[in-house]
């Protein structure tokens, strides 16, 4: 068949402009809302003191961070079936990144307004708010990749080409904040802890450009495990370094560490992604309905369990063993909170910016048909995770990736500077920053090996569902 037959069917070739200009809503949504899943127990225990008490704030922060997730776990059904049901003037799914991307700015820079310094309740209510609309803006995002073509190699590309501005974004997120608060704050550079999160933020720029290659080369399959393994080894390193007593990131085998375990983890969250058209081709090629929202809305909220699971874990694990806020040096993080507001706010309209370029760029041409949005109900999202074997797969493997993601990216603004915190509690510290991601690695490659759609079965699947809707189209 020839290309332009094949783009008739739905199997559309994407301009890099598209690719770019999709991929910097990720780099937008990491300026707005990474800063937020990074650094805010730090910022809650260290640099707001929610509940104005050092020996509690730890307990508190958890407390917060764990029932914001839980109840934005409960809101996402809501909003990925108010979105498939529903077809706004500027696109089912890019208009949100508008009609969101306003108020979630606005909620991040409220977040981080230090006016209510120690309150819990202006804490609570603005984390809360934030969650919730950050699911405005992400769950459609999420579902643009799947209606901007079906073809597999495409989402492939597209999918690394947004890791890599999403990684761009995280760069700027975990190696480039400490410089800028540090400035802002009037206070020396943490370069120590500026080199390590560097050579953590390398590889997702590096490598994500190959991972179409490697894939083709070594499998899907085969790449989790590989790139999983490498992960492992990577959080290993980092323990043993740190048990050797290297307490700051200026000793060059902690930064090797960091740069393997970033290696293998990168490829590993990152490529995910591009599994989520393909599970939901599988739910329209069995129910007959593209519910990329729905879909996209329970992967969402497993996702967003894991976020809260990865940012309670790190601090009830401190409270337990004893960990005292404001102890930690300056040698980490600025804990001027003037400065962090100002750094932020400027992150923030960058990224309503880049939301604003995604918007043009992302062409919205694989969506449901009017007529099949009718019946689109909350109750979808259940009956789809019980029947659609593959999107339990990935539901489990997010759920589990983003705990290991949030735990071991919140753990490293405690990991360096910690001197004057008790033996047992720099233990903890190492065991939050290393081991426990070393456990969840493992059994994310447990959950990669039951996931059954293969690119040739997804290829044949899309081509089945594409002739379907000729036919009902010539019988119309």
């Amino acid at each position: 068949m020839s290309e332009k037959g094949q783009e008739t069917q739905g199997f559309y070739k994407l301009s890099w402009f598209n690719r770019i200009g999709y991929g910097l809503g990720d780099t937008a949504q990491n300026l707005v809302y990474q800063v937020v899943v990074g650094y805010a127990a730090f910022y809650y225990t260290d640099v707001y003191l929610v509940g104005g008490d050092k020996t509690k704030s730890a307990g508190i922060t958890a407390t917060i961070l764990m029932v914001a997730r839980i109840i934005d776990v409960i809101w996402d059904p809501f909003v990925g079936a108010f979105i498939d049901k529903r077809n706004p003037r500027f696109g089912k799914y890019r208009s949100y990144l508008i009609y969101g991307g306003l108020p979630l700015v606005l909620g991040c820079i409220l977040l981080f307004y230090d006016g209510f310094r120690t309150s819990i309740a202006y804490a609570a209510i603005t984390y809360i708010v934030l969650q919730m609309l950050y699911t405005i803006v992400n769950v459609p995002y999420g579902a643009l990749n799947a209606s901007m073509t079906r073809d597999t190699h495409e989402i492939t590309v597209l999918t690394s080409t947004r890791m890599v501005c999403a990684n761009i974004g995280g760069f700027f997120v975990w190696t480039l904040i400490p410089i800028f608060i540090g400035l802002a704050a009037g206070k020396g550079i943490p370069w120590d802890f500026v080199l390590f999160q560097f050579v953590g933020s390398i590889p997702g720029i590096l490598f994500m450009p190959f991972v179409p290659a490697i894939k083709k080369l070594i499998g899907k399959k085969n790449m989790f495990y590989v790139f999983g393994v490498i992960a492992i080894i990577g959080n290993a390193m980092i323990y043993i370094v740190s048990k050797a007593g290297i307490e700051s990131g200026d000793n060059v085998w902690m930064r090797v560490a960091n740069f393997v375990k970033s290696t293998g983890f990168t490829i590993i969250t990152g490529y995910m992604w591009a599994i989520v058209p393909e599970v939901i081709s599988y739910a329209e090629y069995t129910t007959g309905r593209r519910i990329a929202g729905i879909v996209n809305a329970l992967t969402g909220m497993f996702f967003k369990a894991g976020n809260a699971l990865g940012g309670a874990i790190p601090g009830l694990v401190l409270q337990l063993i004893g960990y005292v806020a404001g102890e930690a040096e300056e040698s980490t993080l600025s804990k001027d909170p003037k400065a962090w507001f100002k750094v932020l706010l400027i992150y923030n309209l960058v990224g309503l910016v880049l939301l604003v370029i995604c918007f043009f760029a992302s062409k919205e041409r694989v969506v449901m048909e009017d007529k099949e949005t009718e019946n689109v109900r909350i109750s979808d999202l259940w009956k789809e995770f019980v029947r659609n074997g593959p999107l339990r797969v990935i539901a489990l493997y997010f759920i589990t990736a983003f705990t290991c993601m949030t735990t071991q990216n919140s753990s490293n603004s405690y990991l360096f500077g910690m001197s004057k915190q008790s033996p047992t509690t720099q233990e903890g510290i190492r065991w939050l920053a290393a081991i426990i991601p070393i456990i969840f690695n493992i059994i994310m490659i447990i959950i990669i090996y039951f996931y059954s759609l293969t690119d040739e079965k997804i290829d044949e699947i899309n081509k089945e569902i594409e002739n379907r809707n000729h036919k009902v189209d010539d019988l119309a």
